[in-house]
């Protein structure tokens, strides 16, 4: 039979309403009194009827993700994250994908509220910065975070410092010997785009190289555009020693387009990516990149929504930190 919040109540020696405050993360609730609830909790295996909470709270206790990235690494990425955040408070996460069209933007915002009402919602790249979207839910006060925004100011959520991680990544292939570094850039309204492109120039002038803008070529963060643009790469004469695409799907694809021409990878060009999703494990040779905690940034991000959702002056933009990983996909350049 299903536990009931009178039976965590009893089990705690508490009141319901010391119960309910406890499992809403509400404030001044002492720290004994909310381990003894929650040990209750566990020891029932009580879940809350969220249809209960809806009518008592007026909420929904739903967060939604929206999105309109095609990195589907990345997105499952940011899910994880979220998931955990969520089942940690007893909300659900609904994934609303929105249009890349003005209207058909302001269409899909509307449909996801028409449907899911969330309580809030989290917002990855390029939509962090989305005008439409943005003006939508200040316009119905919304709570929002977003991961990675551009314009961090008056905002929660969660971000890197991605044009110095660029910077570092880079600065390892030139000590490798490479002189000859292309760059496969994301889409332009995301801002990943550039700060990575920002940190591969910041790094080329500071080991005095020149910057050469026939070596960098527009992608869409998608494995298929990382095929298109490393066939106009490896054409050139002379060919680029090494790839830096700006994830790591894009970076998967120009192996896939160096394979396809029988070049070897790293032996004939050197290819790295950014963000260290599981298609940079699993492909092979196993892919250089810059680790970014997308599923801590997803928890992360959650986490400040759900505080800004009880409290409208709580929430911070938090920081985290990359890591370099340096794997099979790189190597000095052979001699030509």
């Amino acid at each position: 039979m299903r536990s009931r919040i009178e039976d965590v109540a009893e089990a705690a020696g508490v009141s319901m309403k010391t119960v309910s405050r406890v499992l809403n993360h509400e404030p001044n609730v002492r720290e004994e009194m909310r381990q003894r609830v929650m040990r209750a909790v566990e020891k029932l295996q009580y879940r809350p009827n969220l249809s209960a909470r809806s009518l008592a709270g007026q909420r929904s206790y739903v967060v939604a993700l929206i999105y309109n990235n095609p990195s589907r690494n990345y997105l499952m990425e940011v899910q994880s994250g979220m998931l955990e955040a969520c089942r940690a408070s007893h909300y659900n996460l609904v994934l609303a994908p929105v249009g890349a069209q003005k209207q058909r933007k302001a269409d899909d915002m509307k449909a996801v509220f028409e449907n899911f009402s969330p309580d809030g919602v989290v917002l990855i790249p390029p939509l962090t910065d989305d005008e439409v979207v943005l003006e939508y839910l200040e316009a119905h006060d919304v709570p929002f975070a977003c991961i990675a925004p551009k314009q961090a100011q008056d905002r929660i959520g969660v971000n890197m410092e991605e044009t110095r991680a660029v910077q570092e990544l880079m600065a390892g292939l030139i000590a490798l010997g490479h002189r000859r570094i292309a760059h496969i850039k994301g889409p332009p309204a995301h801002g990943a785009c550039q700060w990575r492109l920002k940190g591969y120039r910041d790094a080329l002038r500071k080991a005095g190289i020149e910057y050469d803008p026939a070596l960098v070529v527009a992608g869409e963060f998608s494995f298929e555009s990382g095929i298109e643009a490393a066939k106009h790469l490896l054409d050139l004469k002379p060919r680029p020693t090494a790839i830096f695409a700006a994830n790591d799907d894009m970076a998967a694809g120009v192996i896939r387009a160096a394979c396809e021409r029988g070049l070897s990878v790293p032996e004939d060009v050197s290819v790295c990516g950014f963000d260290d999703t599981p298609i940079a494990r699993h492909i092979y040779p196993a892919l250089t990149t810059v680790r970014q905690p997308t599923a801590e940034m997803g928890r992360l991000a959650t986490l400040q929504l759900l505080d800004r959702i009880r409290n409208p002056e709580a929430g911070a933009m938090v920081h985290v930190e990359h890591t370099l990983l340096f794997r099979e996909s790189t190597q000095p350049p052979t001699r030509r």
